[in-house]
């Protein structure tokens, strides 16, 4: 999801109706916001709500920093996504094109091949364009959906406001994105973390 689409730096159009919006417009509004810091607010399977702030930087990179004493943190820096547990020190790990969200941050992904525009009929956010993802060849990577608002301030004149992932067991996880900026500086240290596991050892022992 090619430099997140092509690398286009600068493009400005006027935000087109909903009804108007084509795949193509998705690609170079994702492709023209090359970075975003927002508030998120994650809704689980569970109906439990986490809260807290994401960075992200194409291609590839992105940070969920939960708000709370929640002790944990996901982050991918380009290459690998990780959710990392500081309460067990716990580390798990998978590549980013085997995520849901690969399709956002993967720049080789091919949405014409793994996504198509849902009518405006069938959105679950009228007003705003959806975008559902998946890979028939892939089933087990579940399936997005994510929206874009029309914005002409906006790079592109899309804004992407949030998703639905439905994993491979049917399990529904919402985000919703708040406070949005786009195109601003985002340090690269932002996308690493300190490893707990390195605590965890026995002192001598190697790991």
């Amino acid at each position: 999801m090619k430099s997140f689409l092509l690398s286009i730096a600068a493009f400005a159009v006027a935000a087109a109706p909903v009804d108007a919006a084509t795949l193509a417009d998705v690609e170079r509004a994702l492709a023209a916001t090359t970075t975003m810091t927002a508030d998120f607010s994650q809704t689980a399977a569970n109906g439990q709500v986490a809260r807290g702030t994401m960075i992200l930087k194409r291609p590839g990179r992105i940070r969920f920093d939960y708000a709370g004493k929640k002790p944990y943190l996901v982050v991918s820096n380009g290459r690998t996504l990780s959710f990392v547990d500081y309460q067990v020190s716990q580390v798990s790990q998978w590549p980013v094109r085997s995520t849901p969200l690969g399709v956002l941050l993967d720049p080789e992904a091919d949405l014409a091949r793994v996504a198509r525009l849902l009518p405006e009929a069938q959105s679950p956010l009228p007003g705003q364009v959806a975008v559902l993802a998946e890979d028939p060849k892939k089933p087990e990577l579940g399936r997005i959906v994510f929206f874009l608002t029309p914005d002409k301030a906006a790079p592109g004149g899309l804004r992407l406001t949030g998703w639905r992932v439905t994993d491979a067991q049917n399990n529904l996880t919402t985000v919703q994105l708040s406070n949005i900026r786009t195109n601003i500086a985002v340090a690269e240290s932002g996308f690493g973390f300190k490893d707990p596991r390195q605590k965890a050892r026995p002192p001598g022992r190697a790991g």
